[in-house]
C-alpha cells in the first residue's frame, strides 16, 4: 500500500511557527517517524510539501494514479482552495484531512472547510497523532496511537 502525505504552506515552519498551537517538531522530524511509522504497518509513506497550490494540486493528480490514498493537510488551503477540493474529487483514492491544531476551537474563518467534503474524513485537534490515526484508518485497523 502506497499513501501519499501532502501538507501545505506553512508546515515548513512546524516547530518554529506559534509552538503553542503546533508544538515544537519540525516537519523533518515528523515526516522520518510518520514514515517509520508507516512502515511498521506495511504502508509506504511518500511526503511531500508545499507552499504552492499548483504544487499540491499536481501531487494529487499524482497520486491518484500511483498511490492507494491520500493523507493531506491542506493548511489555510482547506477554507478557500475550491481548485485542491476540484483535484481531491477528481482523483479516484480515498483521501483524509488531518489537522494538527482543533481548527474548530480557533478563529471563525478556520471553521469552514472546503476540503473536507470531498474526503472520507477529518481529524482535527489531536496533534501530530492526527497523521497516525490517518495511517491507521487506511490500515483498516485500530485507532491506538500508541501502535
Amino acid at each position: 500500500m502506497n499513501i501519499y502525505l501532502l501538507n501545505g504552506p506553512n508546515l515548513n515552519r512546524l516547530g518554529m511557527r506559534e509552538p503553542d498551537v503546533y508544538g515544537r517538531t519540525t516537519l523533518g522530524t515528523l515526516e522520518k517517524g510518520l514514515i517509520s511509522f508507516a512502515g511498521s504497518l506495511g504502508i509506504q509513506l511518500t511526503a511531500k510539501q508545499s507552499n504552492h497550490e499548483g504544487d499540491i494540486i499536481d501531487w494529487i493528480h499524482e497520486a491518484g494514479e500511483k498511490a492507494d490514498g491520500i493523507i493531506i493537510n491542506p493548511a489555510a488551503f482547506t477554507h478557500y482552495s475550491y481548485a485542491i477540493r476540484d483535484a481531491i474529487a477528481s482523483v479516484d483514492i480515498p483521501a483524509v484531512e488531518v489537522h494538527i491544531s482543533n481548527v474548530h476551537k480557533r478563529e471563525s474563518f478556520r471553521h469552514v472547510s472546503v476540503t473536507a467534503a470531498v474526503c472520507e474524513g477529518q481529524i482535527t485537534g489531536f496533534g501530530t497523532d492526527g497523521y497516525r490515526l490517518a495511517l491507521h484508518y487506511f490500515k483498516g485497523g485500530d485507532t491506538d496511537v500508541q501502535t
